[in-house]
């Protein structure tokens, strides 16, 4: 353990010096933001529901968040962003390639440098008197060849429990990524929720997001839009697979026989309220069943018969983000 170096502290074990891998590409990545931004204390996520326990706790202590009516709403928890951070900034989201073209065209640009110009001096000391978490995580089934492993690195207990419900997360991720350095780097920090230095940047060809002064989901959750859409987009052209902003919806028919639907729908169109159909009572009766795999980004690969379909109920060639709520 290097000299000034802040203690990576586990709740379920007390103040422990150490980290839950030995990947070098992790540890000098986050050593680099922990240098910059300068937190009291780091904490790596392990997943377990005693950790998770003890931050619910302390997030209810300190008044992040309020828990509800056990009787009535049991397990479930009220947190609100600040009253001038209620929505995505689509207007200082940017894509950061070297290219402008490769940016896309429906998306805003700016170029890496001037990008880290800007917001190096934004995250600079903005975790001081605060703790840092350490969340690593995995899109789709941890083990599949067609999941990725991110990082996000946040100040937020908010963001930490929305992670551990929206992607599975935890020591299991750190294990499957070994000594790997390939895994997607998220940093975000709430900073002073400053609206007018409030960023949400990625840098596809560093495998790298950014978000800074916001504490909104859609802003902070780094695994969602960013990662599953805009990262994966980029990811998806080099490697040979899609990644769309759809549902997946699965249907079993009376026989036993399993089809799953993908459906885009422009925005307010309907795309959740399908996915989480539920079937009319004289359909369940008759043996169909249907369920949400996912209610908004689905990657899709094509199978080697040149067709989309899936392997096993748990692990398919058509994988979606899992939908978020807070519990």
């Amino acid at each position: 353990m290097r000299k000034n170096r802040p203690v990576f502290r586990l709740y379920q074990k007390g103040d422990i010096k150490m980290a839950l891998t030995s990947n070098k590409s992790v540890l000098k990545w986050v050593d680099e933001m922990v240098a910059l931004t300068k937190p009291d204390h780091v904490v790596w996520i392990d997943g377990s529901e005693e950790q998770l326990e003890a931050l619910r706790a302390e997030a209810c202590s300190t008044g992040e968040m309020i828990k509800l009516n056990e009787e009535k709403l049991p397990g479930c928890y009220l947190h609100r962003s600040a009253v001038n951070d209620v929505a995505r900034v689509e207007g200082r989201t940017f894509i950061c390639t070297r290219k402008e073209e490769d940016a896309g065209p429906t998306n805003n640009w700016m170029s890496p440098e001037e990008c880290k110009a800007k917001l190096i001096p934004l995250y600079r000391g903005s975790m001081r008197g605060r703790t840092m978490y350490v969340i690593p995580y995995s899109m789709g089934v941890i083990g599949s060849d067609f999941s990725k492993i991110g990082i996000e690195l946040t100040d937020s207990i908010y963001v930490v429990l929305n992670m551990l419900i929206m992607t599975r997360a935890g020591k299991a991720c750190l294990d499957q990524l070994g000594d790997s350095p390939e895994f997607i780097k998220g940093l975000h920090s709430k900073a002073t929720l400053d609206e007018e230095n409030r960023y949400i940047v990625h840098f596809p060809e560093e495998n790298t997001i950014w978000s800074v002064n916001s504490g909104y989901g859609g802003n902070v959750l780094l695994g969602k839009k960013c990662f599953a859409l805009r990262i994966a987009s980029y990811l998806g052209r080099k490697e040979g697979w899609m990644a769309e902003h759809m549902l997946i919806l699965g249907v079993e028919y009376p026989n036993g026989e399993t089809k799953y639907v993908a459906a885009a729908f422009p925005s307010a169109c309907g795309k959740t309220n399908l996915a989480m159909l539920i079937p009319p009572e004289l359909f369940k009766k008759q043996g169909y069943k249907v369920w949400c795999v996912g209610d908004d980004i689905a990657w899709i690969r094509v199978g080697k018969d040149g067709r989309l379909r899936r392997s096993s109920r748990n692990q398919c060639e058509i994988q979606s983000q899992r939908a978020c709520f807070l519990r």
